[in-house]
């Protein structure tokens, strides 16, 4: 039982970093709201072209051409999009290798200067824009990673806590939104962004006293603590991080008699398991205990990161979040062209509905739970994969619990690419809450994801492999916003329809999980019984006749 203190600091930890990701992770995300303001202050309006000579920026009145101004926009988000999942591999690198500490500190360190970069820009400097924007795109997406491991710290509701955190983080981007109505109250671009940048004050704050020097391990070890506390266990704070790394390091002998028997018993189980995968393929992706025949030994062994990330599963994974990441980060980059296109360049109305998307981008924060909601709910009511070890089972329900997962989010993906395509305003308040409720499932639904199928201490490696490949898929972006704005003459409909079609082949994902996910299920019942496992078999078949 967990004492008040220590349940009060893992709440603080949990809210502040709920703060931290609603506040910061994802704001590069609002884009459309600071291109806005960006807009007014004339950033690249000089490559607007003006039949009538019009120098004032933010006069548009529909007779001004600015498609190079809304390129040059376009690009910095498509690089910025790019930096936030190429850089995810070298942050969950860092994250896993170091701790949380020093992740932490470079995330602030980047995102201070990308705020102080935008507070000193000016239209004549406008080229500050591009670094400032990647600086802080990355430093927000390291702040999400190092959240996500608070989950740990909540046992069987994880699932939940995560996808209430990539909730937070899409939320996040009504921070822009927020810079963009303080703008039209009187406040200047400057004086807002040097506010954003003085947080960074409390970003230090809660790295010294609310977040752990290394990582939180799952499973949690009993009597589990973090912080300044340490010193209340009766070990100094040295001590305490020695034991955290000790407790994190994944079913390892806990002394070198048991290395040695494992050792001896590992000639045996080698030359058993050799049989066994030439009689069927194995794809363990977490943890296998086995015990060894004759003796009470058991063995545990971890799937290799290199192993993970070689699997057909990863790859159609890595399809899944890459088409369905770039279905929206096309959205976004283009939603400003795109209403002043559907509105004739009337600024009222791009303002209006600029105004209504990073609203509903405020949902994602109470959408995301939902995920978790049907994850947890459904692992726990899972009753066919009530077979062999504890870990095996959780992973398995985890497993099969995805695949429903997988599928609600392919479908509102198709609903909200389908709603993209109607070329009428107003049914783009649908296309913005279909955007918000898919962008919540999906950023959760991998972290999730990654976190059930894949051993935990590969997950910062695992996570950060997939953003950084689907990295290079989002650059595509910019060649089809091009491809919109020259060939189709501003028409987007063939790109969304060949998204519409890209994204239904993304099922792909949910059925090979499915179908290892049965692979696993039978492995794991043969194992648990080798002699009686065509029996088992045998009976079930038996009861679906008689049913």
């Amino acid at each position: 039982m967990l004492s008040l203190g220590e349940r009060v600091k893992r709440y603080l930890t949990f809210a502040s970093g709920i703060f931290e990701c609603i506040g910061f992770a994802g704001a590069i995300f609002g884009w459309a709201s600071l291109v806005f303001v960006l807009k007014e202050e004339g950033y690249f309006y000089n490559l607007c072209v003006s039949p009538h000579n019009s120098s004032e920026p933010g006069g548009s009145n529909g007779t001004v051409d600015c498609y190079l101004q809304d390129e040059r926009f376009a690009l910095i988000f498509t690089m910025a999009s790019f930096m936030d999942s190429f850089t995810t591999l070298p942050g969950g690198y860092i994250f896993d290798r170091f701790g949380t500490m020093p992740a932490q500190f470079m995330a602030i360190s980047m995102y201070t200067t990308g705020t102080l970069l935008v507070a000193f820009s000016t239209a004549a400097s406008a080229v500050l824009l591009f670094p400032a924007a990647c600086l802080l795109a990355v430093g927000g997406g390291t702040f999400y990673i190092s959240n996500m491991q608070i989950g740990n710290l909540f046992g069987d509701r994880r699932s939940t806590v995560i996808t209430l955190y990539n909730g937070a983080f899409a939320s996040s981007s009504c921070a822009f939104l927020l810079v963009k109505v303080l703008y039209q109250a009187g406040f200047s671009v400057r004086s807002i962004f040097l506010f954003i940048s003085s947080m960074s004050i409390v970003h230090v704050l809660r790295v010294l006293f609310l977040l752990p020097r290394k990582n939180i391990p799952y499973p949690l070890p009993e009597d589990y603590t973090y912080g300044i506390t340490c010193k209340r266990f009766g070990s100094d704070s040295s001590s305490c991080e020695e034991e955290t790394a000790r407790q994190m390091k994944p079913l390892r002998v806990e002394n070198e008699a048991d290395r040695e028997m494992d050792k001896r018993s590992e000639n045996k189980q080698w030359e058993v398991e050799e049989k066994e995968e030439k009689m069927e393929p194995t794809d363990h992706f977490n943890i296998q205990t086995k015990a060894s025949t004759g003796t009470d030994v058991k063995m545990d062994k971890v799937r290799s990161f290199r192993s993970c990330i070689f699997s057909r599963l990863f790859v159609t994974h890595l399809m899944w979040i890459s088409v369905l990441q770039l279905r929206h980060y096309l959205f976004i980059g283009t939603l400003n062209p795109m209403l002043m296109l559907m509105s004739n360049g009337d600024t009222t109305e791009v303002s209006k509905y600029t105004n209504a998307f990073a609203l509903t981008q405020i949902c994602g924060f109470f959408c995301a739970p939902w995920n978790g909601i049907v994850l947890d709910w459904l692992q726990q009511t899972d009753k066919t994969s009530k077979a062999g070890t504890r870990g095996c089972v959780e992973r398995l329900a985890g497993m099969r619990s995805a695949v429903v997962s997988l599928i609600i989010t392919i479908t509102q993906c198709v609903l909200f690419s389908i709603s993209a395509t109607i070329p009428i305003l107003e049914v783009q308040y649908m296309s913005f809450i279909l955007q918000v409720i898919n962008h919540s499932f999906l950023y959760g639904g991998d972290a999730a994801f990654i976190s059930i199928v894949y051993p935990s201490c590969h997950f910062g490696k695992i996570y950060g492999v997939g953003q950084t490949l689907s990295a290079f898929i989002s650059l595509l972006q910019y060649p089809c916003f091009a491809l919109i704005q020259g060939p189709l003459n501003n028409d987007p409909l063939f790109v969304n329809i060949g998204f519409i079609v890209l994204v239904i082949l993304t099922y792909t994902h949910p059925l090979n999980l499915y179908l290892h996910w049965r692979q696993e299920l039978q492995q794991s019942r043969t194992k648990q019984n080798p002699q009686v496992g065509v029996k088992i078999q045998g009976d079930e078949l038996t009861k679906d006749t008689d049913v």
